[in-house]
């Protein structure tokens, strides 16, 4: 029977063999932590920050129950736990270990401010997919070394910092060529990875739909296709029939097909199911967009930065419950909500995925079809974090993604949001980035109500003007008019309701026999 009292006690006092290896593992990362905490202070890096500081979060009830966020939440990531098997008992515990990583950007004369910016970014998205930022290497030079990206010495030095903070992952602040990658591996002897595959790592865990987590593995496998390698034999061609040892004798010889390219023929292979499932999708989507349209429903789509409030602003909006995190990409899928202005017209409020500064072009091409609800919507609200250290940077990466999907001359509404973090002096630099722009605070409820102002007042104008008498026992007629034109006046008279409105040609039609 195995012995479960504590090493050097005088009682026979059972403990639990989890609780022996965390607290062994938090002291371990206590440990860890200080190291890095000095560290970080002479290396002016510091501790990777999230985009918003958590005493700053709001936990009003704007946004719902967020039952999503607690079944997310529910299986959190041991910091500190080793992967060298020092007891039998860390065996179940390894697949919950935090990655250590170590960031690395290259930017040129000019641009540290906006390489430092993209580093905190970078760092940002790492913390979101589940990693602990140890410390970070900026490096200036015109332009990345085609070999290792940072160039031979600053490769190994970046290998001492690798060894002395014990990181296991190093992330580069761009997208690596897959000849980068290979070389910087074998400089700096830990895993490499890009800002491509983190963004990709994170959407692979927060997709929910079928239709985005078909998306997302669409875009991991257009990523992966041109980096496969194999090691050894794994790249040996295949030989047919009964060979003899190593490879030689009868079958083994000819051309054959090389595993990695039986790999990329699956991979081909999944990416036409893949786009085949994503276009079967569309029918349905496009119905919906097409009944919208049918009864002329407005549809007003939210588009911004990652984290900048997006799916608060909804909530706060229409009380739609959508999931609230702070974390960046923590929604995907494009919500709808029915909402109605004050004059009792009905339009429809869209959240869409948020942006961020290089996404990778195969988010942009497999997440098109959720982008189209921003390209067809008759207003855009464009949100922008008023607390970011670089709004700039945020338009005009969001304007840039909105001019992809040929949605320039959407009329727009530019929304600053979190006014509650933000000075009298930056209220001023944002005015005159944006002087229409909209100051609003999900978590407050400030400016909410002159944004819903701004948004009725750019919804689209019906079309035909009409003067109408309804007979009292068309009152589907008169109904359809309060919810789907504007109503100038209207009368009840003897034979029936007299009404002057702005409608669609669709519900003018229907008025017709019924015209003055």
């Amino acid at each position: 029977m195995t012995d479960t009292t504590t090493p050097g006690s005088t009682d026979e006092t059972p403990v639990d063999p989890v609780d022996r290896v965390l607290s062994r593992a938090q002291a371990r990362s206590e440990r860890r932590v200080s190291t890095f905490t000095e560290r970080g202070s002479d290396r002016g890096m510091g501790a990777a920050q999230a985009l918003q500081d958590a005493a700053t979060i709001g936990a009003g009830d704007s946004d719902g129950e967020q039952w999503d966020r607690e079944e997310r939440a529910a299986l959190r990531r041991v910091p500190g736990l080793s992967t060298e098997l020092e007891d039998v008992t860390e065996v179940e515990y390894r697949q919950l270990r935090l990655e250590n990583v170590v960031l690395v950007g290259v930017h040129p004369q000019g641009a540290q401010e906006d390489a430092e910016n993209s580093l905190r970014e970078l760092a940002a998205l790492s913390e979101t997919a589940g990693a602990v930022v140890l410390d970070g290497v900026l490096q200036r030079r015109p332009h990345p070394d085609p070999a290792t990206y940072v160039g031979r010495g600053k490769a190994e030095e970046l290998r001492d910092i690798v060894a002395a903070v014990g990181a296991d992952t190093v992330i580069a602040d761009t997208e690596l060529a897959p000849s980068q990658r290979r070389a910087l591996e074998d400089v700096v002897k830990v895993k490499v990875i890009d800002r491509t595959t983190v963004i990709l790592d994170i959407f692979s865990q927060h997709a929910k739909s079928r239709e985005g987590k078909a998306q997302v593995e669409l875009a991991q496998l257009e990523y992966l296709l041109p980096r496969l390698r194999g090691w050894g034999d794994s790249m040996s061609r295949q030989a047919g029939g009964q060979v003899g040892a190593g490879g030689a004798g009868m079958g083994s010889r000819g051309p054959g097909e090389t595993k990695i390219e039986l790999d990329r023929r699956r991979i081909r292979t999944r990416m036409a199911q893949l786009r085949r499932q994503i276009r079967d999708f569309a029918p349905a989507r496009d119905a919906k967009r097409a009944e919208r349209k049918r009864n002329t429903i407005p549809s007003v789509a939210i588009a911004g930065y990652t984290n900048a409030g997006k799916s608060s602003l909804l909530n706060r909006l229409t009380s739609a419950g959508v999931l609230v995190e702070n974390a960046l990409f923590a929604t995907l899928d494009a919500t709808v909500r029915r909402t109605e202005t004050e004059d009792g017209r009905i339009f429809t409020l869209t959240d869409t995925v948020g942006f961020v500064r290089n996404l990778p072009h195969q988010l942009v091409e497999a997440f098109r079809s959720t982008l189209e609800e921003v390209g067809q919507a008759d207003v855009i609200v464009h949100v922008v974090d008023g607390s970011h250290p670089d709004p700039a940077a945020q338009l005009a990466t969001v304007r840039d993604v909105i001019g992809d999907v040929g949605a320039r001359d959407i009329p727009e509404i530019v929304v600053f949001n979190k006014a509650d973090l933000v000075d009298d002096d930056t209220r001023l630099l944002l005015r005159g980035l944006e002087p229409r722009a909209v100051f609003v605070s999900s978590r407050t409820g400030e400016g909410v109500a002159e944004l819903r102002a701004a948004v009725e007042a750019a919804l689209p104008m019906p079309a035909v003007e009409v003067n109408a008498l309804v007979p009292y026992e068309r009152g589907d007629l008169v109904s359809a008019v309060h919810e789907q034109g504007i109503i100038v006046s209207q009368e009840h008279e003897e034979t029936g309701t007299a009404i002057h409105a702005h409608v669609s040609e669709h519900l003018a039609a229907r008025l017709g026999d019924y015209l003055r």
